[in-house]
């Protein structure tokens, strides 16, 4: 099989491209693990920094996975990709299905213990409720003390989203079993930034943030993870801790939604104007 492969550079990086074997599976993202354990079969003489890099390869017939990438490792850049080949050959994305398996951390009132309890009676005030600037005020002055996490603070706006995502009756406050569910997921987020944070740097560079967010139970394709990087990262493409949460619970409670909606599991969803915008205002 003669295939020509051809980058057009449209950022301006140095780029290139490698060929592996690859047969059996189609809808997975590709982690570092496969390339540390899977050969190269060919790959562009050098990268450069060019309109285009062309390159023409002999390969027995078979699957193969066609790798762009910049020669300084996570560097963003944008390329178009082409394939020639002398035979009709299929070519298709290697993408991840998009699913998510979020466990169930609520926390009943009965099961709040008294050293909690005690906390959200001070912090919660007369009404007994957590407002969203409420929440705004307790979050950022817990992870002000912290070092170890790069931060802005946690936005009203996330502090809305946290509260609309754990709020059943509706009130547009928390009250203490819902708290203390919110607090048990901050937590647990926490946990997987700093595991994911493989540098130290305190941020979540992008790989990083795709190795967190499998952690966290969700598996997105690229379209989705990219609107993700583009409306939580920073111009340097990282995250810190706020936006990482922020992104999380938007993600979670879009799935929510949509899983509630879709009570047979059918991937489909119906919705007139109403709940649409409803939905699309929360």
């Amino acid at each position: 099989m003669t295939n020509h492969a051809i980058i057009r550079n449209i950022s301006g990086s140095l780029i290139g491209l490698c060929l592996c074997q690859f047969q059996g599976q189609r809808d997975v993202h590709l982690d570092k693990n496969f390339f540390l354990t899977h050969a190269q079969k060919a790959r562009s003489e050098t990268f450069v920094n060019l309109r285009e890099v062309c390159t023409r390869f002999k390969l027995p017939p078979g699957e193969y996975l066609v790798v762009p990438s910049t020669f300084e490792p996570n560097k963003d850049g944008d390329f178009c990709l082409r394939v020639f080949s002398e035979k009709q050959t299929e070519t298709l994305p290697c993408d991840d299905p998009v699913d998510a398996e979020l466990p169930d951390e609520t926390v009943s009132d009965s099961e709040v213990d008294s050293g909690f309890r005690g906390m959200f009676v001070k912090l919660a005030g007369a009404d007994m409720e957590i407002s969203a600037a409420e929440l705004t005020t307790i979050l950022n002055k817990i992870i002000a003390k912290r070092t170890d996490i790069k931060t802005d603070g946690f936005s009203l706006e996330t502090c809305r989203i946290m509260v609309n995502l754990m709020d059943d009756n509706g009130n547009g406050k928390l009250g203490l079993g819902e708290f203390a569910t919110l607090w048990k997921k901050i937590q647990r987020y926490l946990g997987i930034y700093k595991k994911n944070d493989m540098d130290n740097s305190g941020t979540m560079s992008t790989p990083e943030l795709r190795l967190a967010l499998k952690e966290a139970g969700f598996t997105l394709n690229n379209t989705i993870f990219q609107l993700l990087v583009a409306r939580y990262a920073e111009t340097d493409m990282t995250l810190d801790f706020d936006n990482f949460v922020a992104c999380l619970m938007r993600l979670e409670m879009m799935f929510r939604v949509f899983k509630k909606l879709d009570p047979h599991h059918s991937g489909f969803i119906e919705l007139d104007f109403v709940q649409w915008l409803n939905f699309t205002m929360i």
